[in-house]
C-alpha cells in the first residue's frame, strides 16, 4: 500500500530521533475523505510504545532544556521554513486526510503551522526569560515533557501550536495525532529528523 506523503516512514514510529518498529504489526487504515479509498495505513500505537515515547522524551529532556533559548527559537524558525518549503505538499496531503478544499489547505491547514513555528524567534525575543519581582528572581524553565493529543480538524496547525511553544520553552514532546488525519504529522517529523 501507498501513502500520499513523500516519506517511506508511515509504517514506523518517530520516537527519541528514530524511526522505530511499533510494538504490534496492528495498522489504522487512513481514507481520503472524498472518495473514502483507502490513501495509507500507519502504526496503531500500543502501550508499550508510548511508554517508550515518553521514556525517550524523558531521557532526552536534559539534554534539549540545556539549548539556550535562542538556539531553540532559531530551530523553530528552522522548522517554519522548512514546512513552508513543503507547503505545497502538505496541502495537498490534508485536503485528502480531511476533505478541506485545497485553496483553503494551502491559506490555513498548511501556512498556520508554518506561522506558528517561524513566530517562536519573536515570542523567544519578547518574553522575559528572566524577571525580577521585589527581591525575588523568576526564572522560565522547561517543565518537563509535554503529552499533545491532537484533533483532526486542523491537524498540522494543532500540533504545531503545541509542539512550538514546548520546544522553545525547553520541553520535549509526545504527539499523539488523530487517527483520522495522522499522515500530515509524519512530514513534521521527517522535517524535524
Amino acid at each position: 500500500m501507498t501513502t500520499a506523503t513523500t516519506g517511506s516512514n508511515t509504517a514506523s514510529l518517530y520516537i527519541g530521533g528514530e524511526w522505530t518498529a511499533p510494538d504490534s504489526d496492528e495498522t489504522i487504515e487512513v481514507t481520503n475523505a472524498a472518495t473514502e479509498q483507502v490513501m495509507g495505513s500507519v502504526p496503531a500505537g500500543t502501550e508499550a510504545d508510548v511508554d517508550a515515547a515518553v521514556g525517550a522524551a524523558n531521557a532526552a529532556r536534559g539534554v534539549w532544556s540545556a539549548f539556550e533559548p535562542s538556539q531553540r527559537a532559531e530551530i523553530c524558525t528552522a522548522i517554519g521554513a522548512r514546512l513552508q518549503d513543503r507547503a505545497e505538499e502538505i496541502a495537498g496531503l490534508i485536503s485528502q486526510e480531511l476533505g478541506s478544499p485545497i485553496t483553503e489547505a494551502m491559506m490555513i491547514q498548511a501556512a498556520l503551522p508554518a506561522i506558528t513555528f517561524t513566530s517562536m524567534e519573536h515570542l523567544y525575543e519578547h518574553l522575559p526569560w528572566e524577571q525580577t519581582l521585589g527581591n525575588s528572581l523568576i526564572v522560565r524553565e522547561p517543565a518537563g515533557t509535554v503529552g499533545a493529543i491532537t484533533p483532526w480538524n486542523y491537524p498540522l496547525h494543532q500540533i504545531a501550536a503545541k509542539v512550538a511553544p514546548a520546544m522553545l520553552a525547553g520541553c520535549t514532546i509526545v504527539v499523539k495525532p488523530s487517527e483520522v488525519t495522522p499522515l500530515n504529522s509524519y512530514v513534521l517529523a521527517e522535517i524535524i529528523d
